[in-house]
């Protein structure tokens, strides 16, 4: 059991505040976000025990569910040793906290590694599929469904590809408004007109594969999810995912 220091620790919010602030201040609807993924959680039938959280980073999505859900036990994976050890500082190092996986999401070996501390009544995954080719996209959810219960559900907080170039455009404009705000609440002194140079100076979009919200609820449905959804949207970002039926 997760020891009751750890406990009070988790079931104050400001932990979570102070990642939207800093991690994800910039990203539109951030809190939105994570809300939509605790309100999924909350609607599990029996307690959450265990959870898996894929391209974990700094910890920031197992946070905000131990908030919830304080005696579950988090599994994070990373392919990041700096991320891994960012986590570790934050969740603590007992042997009865989280644990701490090194795996790259581009093989299918990672899945060997959580095996031992399945089957899981949640994995979660945030802004991490997205940065995985098309084919490798499609053969994680595969993976994944037999890592969970019967029942238990996968969450995906996603970046998600556009419809078109003139909504991508529209998508481009709301997330400098956004990091223009962020600049202000920071105080960094940067006008809209420096952090769009800076955006789009910064913007690859070769570098990642987007896949529509459409083609994923599609590759979730084949791998063998039922209720299936995109539970958010806001232009490109998107939270969207299934359950694994309570009878296969």
């Amino acid at each position: 059991m997760i020891n009751e220091q750890a406990k009070d620790v988790w079931k104050n919010d400001w932990v979570v505040r102070r990642f939207l602030d800093g991690v994800r201040g910039g990203i539109p609807y951030a809190n939105d976000q994570l809300e939509v993924m605790l309100r999924l959680l909350d609607a599990h039938t029996s307690p959450i025990e265990k959870f898996l959280d894929l391209g974990s980073g700094s910890g920031l999505l197992a946070i905000a569910i131990l908030t919830r859900h304080p005696a579950a036990r988090a599994t994070l994976v990373d392919n990041s040793d700096t991320m891994i050890e960012a986590a570790r500082d934050l969740l603590g190092e007992d042997a009865t906290l989280p644990a701490f996986v090194l795996a790259d999401l581009n093989s299918s070996s990672w899945v060997d590694r959580v095996l031992d501390d399945g089957p899981y009544d949640a994995i979660v995954s945030g802004f991490t599929i997205n940065h995985l080719s098309i084919e490798r996209k499609s053969a994680l959810y595969r993976e994944i469904l037999p890592l969970m219960k019967p029942g238990a559900i996968f969450i995906n907080v996603e970046q998600v590809a556009s419809a078109s170039s003139w909504v991508e455009g529209i998508w481009d404009g709301a997330m400098v408004d956004s990091l223009t705000e962020y600049n202000e609440r920071q105080r960094t002194g940067q006008t809209r007109g420096m952090v769009a140079r800076q955006y789009q100076a910064n913007l690859d979009r070769s570098s990642i594969q987007l896949a529509s919200v459409e083609t994923q609820l599609a590759w979730l449905r084949d791998a063998g999810f039922a209720d299936v959804d995109c539970f958010f949207k806001y232009f490109e970002l998107a939270v969207l995912g299934g359950r694994r039926p309570l009878e296969d």
